[in-house]
């Protein structure tokens, strides 16, 4: 197993802990629990994401056609990754998992349990360094086919002077028309004040902080590419083509789109 800093908590290990998972330290525990005394939502925010996820690499594979996945920032495995959810649809589906913390890279075997038919492979790297990524994907998947590019709960960790509206620009650059963007992100502009607090509480504690980002600068994100119904949406209202009823509006944005 890489070594790693049990006492930092890590945003992997912190999303881990509220999903109810085990692979978790006192750090991320405590940083979890701090949280949530501030902001009790934000366990069913990561539910939330895992749903938005099973939702949207179903639709990729099974209405889309899409067999070619690039899930970036990951996270911990855990129940309905995104090969399970894809093979399911699309055996022949072909993924691959990007993350740098070292926990996670050595539970990777658990995201390298592919289908027969398909193929798995895992990455060890900042999403940052596009280059290294998009050669290590290059031996998985085929860049002349569409790919789905992953960011889930990644790019609010990504400051504004880190420049992260280039990021995903510089991942489908490299891919042909028919690919897509899939994006959840923390807002600024929904439930503000439990919002900013748990934000304070978060950074307080941690080395990679957060950026909360508005509906106007998470659609930045998406210039140039063309959006997928139901556009923007809040967590929990996104479904194919249209917008779900719900019965709150969770405090992250989510939108799929297509490189035309």
């Amino acid at each position: 197993m890489p070594s790693f800093d049990t006492g930092v908590p890590h945003p992997a290990r912190v999303y881990d802990y509220w999903l109810g998972g085990k692979d978790n330290f006192a750090a991320d525990r405590q940083v979890a629990e701090d949280i949530l005394r501030v902001m009790p939502v934000m366990a069913q925010i990561a539910r939330g994401c895992r749903l938005f996820l099973s939702a949207v690499v179903h639709h990729l594979a099974a209405d889309l056609g899409i067999r070619q996945f690039l899930d970036i920032g990951t996270g911990l495995p855990t129940a309905d990754n995104t090969h399970e959810l894809a093979q399911r649809a699309a055996p022949d589906a072909r993924i691959v998992y990007v993350d740098n913390d070292p926990i996670v890279l050595a539970h990777s075997r658990a995201l390298l349990r592919s289908n027969r038919r398909g193929h798995c492979a895992y990455i060890d790297a900042d999403a940052r360094d596009v280059g290294k990524v998009l050669a290590g994907a290059a031996q998985t998947l085929d860049f002349g086919q569409p790919v789905a590019v992953i960011m889930l709960g990644l790019l609010h960790f990504i400051p504004d002077a880190g420049d992260p509206y280039s990021l995903p620009g510089a991942y489908l650059d490299a891919l042909v028309p028919g690919s897509y963007l899939a994006l959840s992100h923390a807002s600024s502009d929904i439930e503000e004040a439990g919002q900013s607090e748990a934000t304070r509480t978060y950074n307080a504690h941690t080395a990679i902080p957060i950026s909360l980002r508005s509906r106007e600068e998470f659609a930045r994100f998406f210039r140039g590419l063309d959006l997928v119904p139901p556009g923007i949406v809040p967590l929990g209202q996104w479904a194919p083509g249209e917008t779900r009823a719900s019965p709150q509006t969770l405090p992250t944005y989510t939108a799929l789109a297509r490189k035309p």
